[in-house]
């Protein structure tokens, strides 16, 4: 029997009533669904806004960095150098350099300051009293609520020739250590600094992932003999892996960035060649120099590679089994 069809069979519309039918009701889910969380929509809306206005919109001016910019010709009238600023800036011996920096300070930061808020939350779940945790989270919370300018004033006074730090180094019969002027020692006390003023802080997330772990697991691994150190090993750690993934992913796309305020204080002729960053070396070329073109070229080198690092992170997290953060 010949099942083909001919040119008088009538058409088929069945597959094509069928996609309309579901596209009806997609849009009236939809639409059903803004009807019925409006209220939440009409909250988020004032961040939607902002990020629209002071992140998306602003995007449009790194075309500056394949221009030689001028602020009396503009944006539109400025003449096209294409990737002439880049060439300049990957052959330049600073771009080596800060490259290093920048690293140094971040792995050092990956290394030792990422998993100590995990180690806090572990440490923190185990507290039995309530009080006794609160207590001890609003001490460890309070330094992120100070500016860093407050935070490098107490480094300063702290670390000074005649700082607390030297006069106990006197004490214990020691001589006087240069906290502030040594190039080996700048980037250990930025780390340390990292650590005491955003520990405390990065713990919260931690915290709510495991307060959401299911008791019954605790409960199974007591009655199977498990102790504490086990039951966090073993249940604690497993129920927040996805958490703690998609905060390292998030961590490493910022390799790039060793923040401009941190290092900008602490930074001083002495220590000069090991506290160059990107983010200070835009600063210098673009705002005192007025290198504009130059210093979006910077800029947008930093952040496409801090974007290439987010994605190839985001892929090993998916081959690792874990959903990744998109």
């Amino acid at each position: 029997m010949n099942l083909k069809p001919t040119a008088l069979s009538p058409p088929n519309h069945t597959a094509e009533k069928a996609k309309e039918r579901t596209a009806a009701i997609r849009k009236s889910s939809l639409w059903n669904r803004i009807k019925r969380d409006k209220y939440l929509y009409v909250l988020a809306l004032p961040m939607l806004v902002f990020f629209l206005l002071f992140k998306y919109v602003p995007m449009w001016g790194v075309i500056i960095a394949f221009q030689n910019y001028s602020p009396i010709e503009g944006v539109l009238h400025s003449p096209w150098v294409g990737f002439e600023h880049f060439q300049r800036f990957f052959s330049n011996d600073d771009f080596w350099l800060l490259l290093r920096n920048t690293m140094a300070m971040n792995i050092l930061n990956l290394m030792f300051f990422f998993p100590l808020p995990i180690v806090i939350s572990l440490l923190l779940n185990e507290l039995s009293s309530n009080k006794y945790r609160r207590i001890v989270q609003s001490i460890i919370y309070l330094p992120h609520f100070l500016s860093w300018v407050i935070i490098i004033g107490i480094c300063f006074l702290m670390m000074s020739s005649d700082g607390v730090f030297n006069k106990l180094l006197v004490m214990a019969g020691f001589a006087k250590f240069d906290f502030l002027t040594n190039p080996n020692a700048f980037w250990g006390i930025l780390t340390v600094q990292s650590i005491w003023k955003e520990a405390g802080w990065g713990t919260i997330i931690f915290l709510a992932a495991i307060a959401g772990v299911d008791t019954q697991l605790y409960e199974a691994a007591r009655m199977d003999g498990a102790g504490r150190l086990r039951q966090a090993w073993h249940i604690t750690l497993p129920s927040i892996r996805g958490v703690i993934y998609i905060l390292l992913i998030l961590r490493i796309g910022h390799l790039m960035d060793a923040g401009f305020e941190q290092v900008f204080l602490m930074m001083n002729g002495a220590v000069a060649e090991v506290a160059e960053v990107f983010d200070t070396y835009v600063y210098r070329n673009g705002i005192r120099q007025g290198q504009f073109s130059y210093s979006t070229a910077v800029g947008l080198f930093k952040s496409v590679v801090g974007l290439l690092l987010v994605i190839g992170a985001n892929r090993l997290a998916k081959r690792a089994g874990e959903d990744g953060l998109y």
